[in-house]
Protein backbone atom coordinates (compact mmCIF):
# COMPACT_ATOMS: atom_id res chain seq x y z
CA UNK A 1 0.00 0.00 0.00
CA UNK A 2 1.44 3.40 -0.98
CA UNK A 3 2.19 5.98 1.70
CA UNK A 4 -0.60 8.30 2.72
CA UNK A 5 0.91 11.38 0.96
CA UNK A 6 1.05 9.52 -2.36
CA UNK A 7 -2.60 8.47 -2.06
CA UNK A 8 -3.61 12.02 -1.19
CA UNK A 9 -1.68 13.33 -4.16
CA UNK A 10 -3.27 10.77 -6.48
CA UNK A 11 -6.75 11.66 -5.21
CA UNK A 12 -6.05 15.37 -5.77
CA UNK A 13 -4.87 14.70 -9.32
CA UNK A 14 -7.95 12.61 -10.07
CA UNK A 15 -10.22 15.28 -8.61
CA UNK A 16 -8.46 17.96 -10.67
CA UNK A 17 -8.90 15.93 -13.84
CA UNK A 18 -12.58 15.35 -13.05
CA UNK A 19 -13.07 19.06 -12.34
CA UNK A 20 -11.39 20.06 -15.62
CA UNK A 21 -13.52 17.56 -17.53
CA UNK A 22 -16.70 18.88 -15.90
CA UNK A 23 -15.70 22.48 -16.62
CA UNK A 24 -14.95 21.67 -20.27
CA UNK A 25 -18.28 19.88 -20.65
CA UNK A 26 -20.25 22.76 -19.11
CA UNK A 27 -18.47 25.35 -21.25
CA UNK A 28 -19.20 23.31 -24.36
CA UNK A 29 -22.86 23.04 -23.36
CA UNK A 30 -23.08 26.81 -22.86
CA UNK A 31 -21.70 27.45 -26.33
CA UNK A 32 -24.80 25.92 -27.84
CA UNK A 33 -25.60 26.34 -31.48
CA UNK A 34 -23.13 28.37 -33.52
CA UNK A 35 -24.38 31.75 -34.70
CA UNK A 36 -22.86 31.28 -38.17
CA UNK A 37 -23.17 28.27 -40.41
CA UNK A 38 -20.14 26.76 -42.14
CA UNK A 39 -21.29 28.29 -45.44
CA UNK A 40 -21.54 31.73 -43.82
CA UNK A 41 -18.09 31.38 -42.30
CA UNK A 42 -16.76 30.52 -45.75
CA UNK A 43 -18.43 33.62 -47.22
CA UNK A 44 -16.73 35.74 -44.56
CA UNK A 45 -13.38 34.17 -45.39
CA UNK A 46 -13.91 34.91 -49.07
CA UNK A 47 -14.64 38.56 -48.27
CA UNK A 48 -11.80 38.92 -45.76
CA UNK A 49 -9.49 40.80 -48.14
CA UNK A 50 -12.03 43.49 -49.06
CA UNK A 51 -13.32 45.10 -45.85
CA UNK A 52 -16.24 46.84 -47.54
CA UNK A 53 -17.44 43.52 -48.98
CA UNK A 54 -17.04 41.85 -45.60
CA UNK A 55 -19.26 44.48 -43.95
CA UNK A 56 -21.91 43.89 -46.63
CA UNK A 57 -21.72 40.12 -46.05
CA UNK A 58 -22.44 40.74 -42.36
CA UNK A 59 -25.37 42.98 -43.39
CA UNK A 60 -26.71 40.12 -45.51
CA UNK A 61 -26.45 37.68 -42.58
CA UNK A 62 -28.21 40.07 -40.21
CA UNK A 63 -30.92 40.71 -42.81
CA UNK A 64 -31.47 36.95 -42.99
CA UNK A 65 -31.78 36.69 -39.18
CA UNK A 66 -34.19 39.62 -39.16
CA UNK A 67 -36.33 38.02 -41.87
CA UNK A 68 -36.39 34.76 -39.91
CA UNK A 69 -37.66 36.62 -36.84
CA UNK A 70 -40.31 38.41 -38.90
CA UNK A 71 -41.39 35.14 -40.55
CA UNK A 72 -41.63 33.46 -37.16
CA UNK A 73 -44.18 36.02 -35.97
CA UNK A 74 -46.02 36.30 -39.31
CA UNK A 75 -47.20 32.70 -38.98
CA UNK A 76 -49.80 31.46 -36.49
CA UNK A 77 -48.48 30.85 -32.98
CA UNK A 78 -47.06 27.38 -32.45
CA UNK A 79 -45.43 25.59 -29.53
CA UNK A 80 -41.79 26.57 -29.10
CA UNK A 81 -42.10 29.89 -30.91
CA UNK A 82 -40.82 31.86 -27.93
CA UNK A 83 -37.73 29.66 -27.65
CA UNK A 84 -37.12 29.91 -31.40
CA UNK A 85 -37.39 33.70 -31.14
CA UNK A 86 -34.97 33.70 -28.21
CA UNK A 87 -32.47 31.64 -30.22
CA UNK A 88 -32.79 33.90 -33.27
CA UNK A 89 -32.28 37.02 -31.14
CA UNK A 90 -29.19 35.37 -29.62
CA UNK A 91 -27.83 34.55 -33.09
CA UNK A 92 -28.53 38.08 -34.26
CA UNK A 93 -26.65 39.50 -31.28
CA UNK A 94 -23.64 37.22 -31.83
CA UNK A 95 -23.37 38.14 -35.52
CA UNK A 96 -23.93 41.85 -34.78
CA UNK A 97 -21.22 41.81 -32.12
CA UNK A 98 -18.82 40.19 -34.58
CA UNK A 99 -19.62 42.90 -37.13
CA UNK A 100 -19.03 45.59 -34.50
CA UNK A 101 -15.67 44.00 -33.64
CA UNK A 102 -14.73 44.12 -37.33
CA UNK A 103 -15.73 47.79 -37.53
CA UNK A 104 -13.64 48.53 -34.43
CA UNK A 105 -10.70 46.88 -36.18
CA UNK A 106 -11.18 48.65 -39.54
CA UNK A 107 -11.38 52.15 -38.07
CA UNK A 108 -7.88 52.60 -36.63
CA UNK A 109 -6.36 50.75 -39.58
CA UNK A 110 -8.11 53.10 -42.03
CA UNK A 111 -9.61 50.31 -44.11
CA UNK A 112 -11.75 51.80 -46.85
CA UNK A 113 -15.34 50.91 -46.00
CA UNK A 114 -16.89 54.16 -47.20
CA UNK A 115 -19.17 52.45 -49.72
CA UNK A 116 -20.57 50.03 -47.12
CA UNK A 117 -21.20 52.51 -44.31
CA UNK A 118 -24.33 54.20 -45.73
CA UNK A 119 -25.85 50.79 -46.45
CA UNK A 120 -24.95 49.67 -42.93
CA UNK A 121 -26.54 52.74 -41.34
CA UNK A 122 -29.70 52.18 -43.38
CA UNK A 123 -29.75 48.53 -42.32
CA UNK A 124 -29.50 49.41 -38.62
CA UNK A 125 -32.75 51.35 -38.89
CA UNK A 126 -34.42 48.43 -40.64
CA UNK A 127 -33.17 45.90 -38.06
CA UNK A 128 -34.14 48.05 -35.12
CA UNK A 129 -37.74 48.49 -36.21
CA UNK A 130 -38.08 44.80 -37.18
CA UNK A 131 -36.73 43.55 -33.84
CA UNK A 132 -39.06 45.83 -31.88
CA UNK A 133 -42.18 44.53 -33.67
CA UNK A 134 -42.68 41.11 -31.96
CA UNK A 135 -44.94 41.22 -28.90
CA UNK A 136 -43.46 41.23 -25.41
CA UNK A 137 -42.59 37.83 -24.00
CA UNK A 138 -40.45 37.01 -20.98
CA UNK A 139 -38.85 34.15 -22.91
CA UNK A 140 -37.02 36.49 -25.30
CA UNK A 141 -37.31 40.07 -24.02
CA UNK A 142 -33.78 40.07 -22.58
CA UNK A 143 -32.32 38.57 -25.78
CA UNK A 144 -34.19 41.16 -27.85
CA UNK A 145 -32.88 43.96 -25.64
CA UNK A 146 -29.31 42.72 -26.13
CA UNK A 147 -29.85 42.55 -29.89
CA UNK A 148 -31.18 46.12 -29.93
CA UNK A 149 -28.16 47.27 -27.90
CA UNK A 150 -25.89 45.59 -30.45
CA UNK A 151 -27.66 47.46 -33.24
CA UNK A 152 -27.22 50.73 -31.34
CA UNK A 153 -23.49 50.00 -30.92
CA UNK A 154 -23.13 49.28 -34.64
CA UNK A 155 -25.01 52.48 -35.53
CA UNK A 156 -22.78 54.56 -33.25
CA UNK A 157 -19.61 52.96 -34.55
CA UNK A 158 -20.69 53.34 -38.18
CA UNK A 159 -21.71 56.99 -37.71
CA UNK A 160 -18.34 57.71 -36.13
CA UNK A 161 -16.55 55.87 -38.93
CA UNK A 162 -18.35 57.87 -41.64
CA UNK A 163 -16.75 61.05 -40.31
CA UNK A 164 -13.36 59.43 -39.62
CA UNK A 165 -13.20 57.83 -43.06
CA UNK A 166 -14.24 61.04 -44.81
CA UNK A 167 -11.53 63.04 -43.02
CA UNK A 168 -8.84 60.37 -43.40
CA UNK A 169 -9.35 59.76 -47.12
CA UNK A 170 -9.63 63.48 -47.79
CA UNK A 171 -6.21 63.95 -46.20
CA UNK A 172 -4.80 60.69 -47.62
CA UNK A 173 -6.38 59.99 -51.01
CA UNK A 174 -5.94 56.42 -52.20
CA UNK A 175 -3.57 55.87 -55.12
CA UNK A 176 -5.28 55.70 -58.48
CA UNK A 177 -5.15 52.31 -60.12
CA UNK A 178 -3.70 51.99 -63.59
CA UNK A 179 -5.98 49.57 -65.40
CA UNK A 180 -3.28 48.72 -67.96
CA UNK A 181 -0.74 47.49 -65.41
CA UNK A 182 -0.77 43.83 -64.46
CA UNK A 183 -1.81 43.11 -60.90
CA UNK A 184 0.99 41.96 -58.65
CA UNK A 185 0.26 40.09 -55.47
CA UNK A 186 2.45 40.59 -52.41
CA UNK A 187 4.58 37.64 -51.44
Amino acid sequence: MPPRSQRTRAVRILLSIALLFALKTSLHAQRGEAALSDAEIEQLRDAAYVPSDRVLVFVKFLDARTKSIQDLFAKPRRPGRSQDAHDLFEQFTAVADELDDNLDDYGPRHRDIRKALPKLLEATERWSSALKSPPDDEAYNVSRKLALESIRDIRETAAHLVEDQRAWFLAHPPAKENKNEPTTLPR
